[in-house]
């Protein structure tokens, strides 16, 4: 060993309880990572979701999408840290969260679109009709000793003079060459809201437009972003049809970036298809997953498995380019999810 490292050495290991690795440079990092608790993920990203930037999770219903950012969120919740789940379709379901081990207590469940009935008015605002409104009114004798109507005698006072104009031979006469008065009609005007029943009193609605839930979940997640304090954010738009997230202008997700680097929280952006563009760090293709039954009757688990498909920046081993074609990056991952039912296997 040289003079020189073992200078450097000493030095190092005087200061250590100190300044640890005084003279070693620290490793290039073009964005620090949070690991996601899967180890093939966590190893495909080179240790996990980026911090301070947006990852989308693209793919199909039951394709791993959720089972990967649960455990995402159980690692950062253990670790004291808060994060927010904005639920554009009352989709989100607390006991598997809790099942996957996410402490519910450190989670801000935003649920869109959901109306929760009025609670009753109180004592002190609740009021007692007058008594003589509660008296019923007094029959009104009439025909038969009761009810309203005059006596039949006075009733078909002028019948036969109406039928007897009503059989003339001039009335069925026909009147083609008259001019006849045009009628002005009323433009008819569907109303969705009109034609929906009156929800029961103690029934939770929900908006018709999923673009209104949409609307309600961005709105949220702006708020959420602009606040700060959340380590995580996931925007759910899972169970959301493709024809209505792809509306979503390109001028959010670019707010919504810059609003995350600011914070330094990771937002995680689930959908059917990739719409956040060049706007998310890394875009997650998931396959679909196919079902494990390692009992002959009892549903234990999924296969699932991951694609990257973009990554905006790229981490180079060293600034030095090779002259040859450096060896190819891993963009595939397979990992299989336990269910909660099943245990330790």
């Amino acid at each position: 060993m040289s003079s020189a490292s073992a200078i450097r050495l000493q030095i190092e290991a005087a200061l250590a309880h100190r300044i640890p690795s005084a003279l070693t440079p620290a490793p290039r990092v073009l964005r620090p990572v949070a690991p996601t608790g899967v180890a093939a993920v966590d190893a495909l990203l080179e240790g996990g979701f980026p911090i301070g930037a947006i990852t989308e999770l693209a793919g199909l219903e039951s394709s791993g999408r959720t089972s990967l950012t649960l455990s995402f969120l159980t690692r950062l919740t253990h670790e004291g840290k808060v994060a927010a789940w904005v639920d554009v379709s009352d989709a989100f379901d607390p006991e598997s969260a809790a099942a996957a081990g996410v402490d519910l207590d450190r989670v801000l469940w935003v649920r869109c679109g959901v109306v929760s009935p009025k609670p009753p008015a109180p004592a002190a605002y609740q009021f007692a009709l007058p008594e003589k409104y509660l008296i019923p009114r007094a029959a009104i004798k009439g025909l038969h000793g009761g009810g309203c109507g005059g006596h039949p005698r006075g009733e078909v006072k002028g019948l036969a003079t109406a039928v007897g104009g009503l059989l003339r031979p001039e009335a069925f006469a026909p009147r083609c060459a008259e001019a006849q008065p045009r009628v002005k009609r009323e433009r008819e005007i569907f109303d969705p809201v009109a034609l929906t029943p009156a929800p029961r009193p103690n029934q939770r609605t929900r908006p018709s437009s999923p673009w209104t839930r949409i609307e309600q979940a961005l709105r949220v997640t702006d708020l959420v972003l602009q606040a700060g304090g959340f380590s995580a954010i996931v925007l759910d738009l899972g169970s959301t049809a493709p024809e209505f997230a792809s509306r979503i202008p390109l001028a959010t997700w670019f707010r919504y970036r810059a609003a995350a680097e600011r914070t330094q929280a990771s937002l995680l952006l689930l959908t059917q298809h990739a719409c956040a563009k060049s706007s998310a760090e890394v875009l997650l293709r998931f396959a679909p997953a196919a079902e494990r039954r390692d009992e002959p009757t009892i549903f234990t688990g999924m296969d699932c498995s991951v694609e990257v498909e973009r990554r905006r920046f790229a981490q180079s081993p060293a600034n030095v380019v090779p002259m040859r074609k450096p060896p190819q990056r891993e963009t595939n991952a397979t990992w299989r999810s336990q269910s909660a039912w099943a245990g330790a296997r």
